[in-house]
């Protein structure tokens, strides 16, 4: 058998991610805040793109003015002449560009205020930082009488302290760190025990209570003894069983436990350093007469354009030797393609999310109209068929994206879920299903409340025939206690 090489011409397709393909598709899945980083970042980096104030023209002007530099750079670089006469500093040349107006133009951003021209914010709109439970302990160490030894003690328990305010370290490792008794250490931690918030550096749950009702319920001893050797008890709120293995009556039980119900089991969380973030919308949906308009939300974005001073870049490298004029002309061409995909690239995602956001809302109609009960379900699929897109990128537009309407603010995921089968008439979307669960329990008897057999027995009333696990799995989605935990004595 002989072997031989021979060539043969093949077609065949192939999907290429070309940079530009690349750079759409990261742009899609971007957040508002993380779009509007990445344009400042590109804007840094790129001399040729600058933002274009508000007044100067629309979005479709913008595109136009980006499609005409692109189609004028060739002949920009064909006006540059091949030699130039020299400068000499005196002559002709010196004036070509001022730099010292550009220099002004195009110096730091920065906003000054006269306060003789009453244009200073009050000082209602001055942010201020409030203090983490590290700042606060320690603030109250530095009144408190503690010596040196005991300072270094108190840092050590304070900086080993979680967000809740308990402490994670023990007595024994803080004693080995600070080379001193461990009851020297228990002492230190009476003391910072006794600090703002009540409770804070507890070892655990037990602790935390007791030093609290150390403070706040020494009249009633009862309910230290129940914190003490009843607290499984009370997480199961069998309060006559307390009754019964105290011997007093359940009355005065009832009147513990509503003092107990009152402590702050985690001290520390009131400090926290977490910030409550904003939700800024993408598309808004607003209702013209019977049907609902959607508007894309541009406040904030930056409006792109490719600057012209390229053009003054591109006469100014006339007059330097070939291979510095090819890099220089070379660098332009790169620059100007490069703000080009990106004015592109967020084009199209905003009439990505634009379509989207109309296929949602005239799958979702009834939704808007009459509420949450009337939720259908909805898959990716049927959006990707009716915009006639992939399912990947419906998901790309949908993750971290929110819309406004009268109804309130949703993740666009909010209108995507499973569907729940009837007894009769159409299918139900899960999280209506939820809705009515939660309604259900709202409308409970706080001191008898329905157990999850009882819940199913309702919803098949409803018309719904969902299975109890199915139930309790909801319930805990929807994050609401079991019926033992919720029931409520007083």
């Amino acid at each position: 058998m002989a072997f031989e090489l021979r060539q043969n011409l093949k077609l065949s397709q192939q999907l290429i991610m070309t940079p530009q393909l690349q750079q759409a598709i990261k742009l899609l899945i971007l957040s508002r805040q993380e779009l509007v980083d990445t344009i400042n970042q590109e804007m840094e980096e790129n001399p040729l793109l600058e933002e274009a104030a508000p007044d100067e023209a629309s979005a479709e002007e913008i595109r136009a003015e980006v499609e005409e530099d692109v189609q004028s750079i060739e002949k920009e670089e064909s006006k540059i002449p091949e030699h130039t006469a020299e400068l000499t500093g005196e002559g002709d040349g010196r004036e070509e560009f001022d730099w010292n107006n550009y220099l002004e133009d195009y110096g730091p951003v920065g906003v000054s205020y006269d306060r003789a021209e009453g244009d200073a914010p009050t000082l209602d709109n001055v942010l201020t930082e409030s203090p983490s439970l590290t700042e606060h302990l320690m603030w109250q160490m530095k009144l408190s009488p503690f010596n040196g030894e005991e300072v270094r003690v108190g840092e050590q328990i304070i900086g080993n302290l979680d967000s809740n305010g308990y402490l994670r370290a023990t007595v024994e490792e803080i004693a080995r760190l600070e080379n001193v008794a461990e009851e020297f250490v228990e002492k230190v931690l009476k003391k910072v025990q006794e600090f703002d918030p009540s409770g804070v550096a507890a070892r655990n749950l037990q602790e935390c209570l007791l030093i609290q009702a150390g403070m706040f319920a020494r009249e009633n001893p009862l309910v230290e003894t129940i914190i003490r050797e009843h607290l499984k008890e009370l997480e199961l709120k069998n309060y006559l069983q307390i009754a019964r293995r105290l011997k007093v009556p359940l009355k005065e039980v009832e009147m513990a436990v509503l003092l107990i119900s009152k402590m702050d089991p985690k001290p520390g969380a009131v400090y926290s350093e977490e910030k409550v973030q904003s939700i800024i919308p993408d598309v808004y949906v607003v209702k013209s007469g019977d049907d609902y308009k959607i508007v894309l939300n541009d406040d904030g974005l930056p409006r792109l354009r490719i600057s012209n001073f390229y053009r003054e870049i591109m006469g100014g490298v006339g007059g330097q030797d070939s291979a510095e004029k090819e890099n220089g002309r070379k660098y332009i061409r790169e620059k100007v393609q490069s703000a080009t995909w990106l004015i592109k690239s967020i084009q199209q995602r905003q009439k990505t999310i634009y379509k989207v956001a109309e296929s949602i809302v005239k799958h979702q109609k009834e939704f808007f109209d009459k509420g949450i009960d009337y939720l259908k379900p909805l898959v990716l699929r049927n959006i990707a068929d009716d915009v006639e897109m992939h399912e990947s990128t419906i998901s790309r537009v949908v993750t971290n994206k929110y819309m406004h309407s009268h109804r309130g603010i949703f993740e666009m995921k909010y209108f995507f879920g499973s569907s729940i089968q009837r007894t009769s008439g159409e299918n139900i979307a899960s999280k209506s299903v939820k809705e009515e669960i939660r309604q259900i329990i709202s409308r409970e008897d706080p001191k008898k409340p329905y157990s999850d057999c009882e819940i199913v027995k309702l919803l098949k009333a409803r018309n719904i025939d969902i299975a109890r696990r199915t139930v309790a799995k909801y319930r805990e989605m929807t994050g609401i206690l079991p019926s033992s935990k919720r029931k409520k004595y007083f």
